[in-house]
């Protein structure tokens, strides 16, 4: 399980270019990132309420997901669907609410829950919104588009890092948007 890409943008939009490197800052998200913040940064939370705690710190998509894309005809990159930090051989839609996330040597992040992919995701590709979302055979929506987080140590994060995983003790709970 490793990091093959870090992203993040000051402002507000759907792509973020690659860095070499993040800085998780415990608490308020990724340094230099439009959603660092202790509160919601994401605009339209932002105009319901302004003062909701920011669930949304550090977005993380798996690259299985471009796989799958680019077999539909996508063609899409690290960043390009606004992640911060683009995984591989992790299941992150698969990981409880409440799990955890070492990345490299210092930085660990608590996922909070699914990203609810937006239309904007249609300015990078026409359908694109509608190929991250899919249904299970009950007929139950599928948001393939990454996972939310909250940092909780701060740490620099690097293409190439490890991820260690430690799921919570007790009942689980499956993801839901945030």
């Amino acid at each position: 399980m490793n990091v093959i890409a870090v992203s993040r943008k000051a402002a507000h939009g759907i792509a973020k270019p690659n860095v070499d490197v993040i800085r998780l800052i415990a608490g308020y998200g990724i340094e230099g990132d439009a959603h660092y913040g202790t509160t919601v940064q994401h605009r339209s939370r932002v105009a319901q309420n302004p003062d909701q705690l920011n669930l949304r710190q550090v977005h993380l998509i798996h690259a299985e997901l471009f796989d799958e894309l680019e077999a539909k005809g996508f063609s899409v990159s690290p960043g390009d669907m606004g992640e911060n930090i683009t995984t591989r051989a992790i299941d992150l839609l698969a990981l409880p609410a409440g799990a955890e996330l070492a990345l490299g040597e210092a930085a660990r992040i608590r996922i909070t829950g699914l990203r609810n992919p937006c239309k904007q995701l249609n300015g990078h590709a026409p359908g694109l919104m509608n190929a991250v979302l899919d249904r299970g055979e009950d007929g139950a929506l599928i948001r393939k588009a990454g996972v939310m987080g909250i940092v909780l140590d701060s740490g620099d994060v690097r293409a190439g890092d490890t991820i260690v995983a430690t799921l919570p003790e007790g009942e689980r709970r499956a993801l839901e948007p945030v």
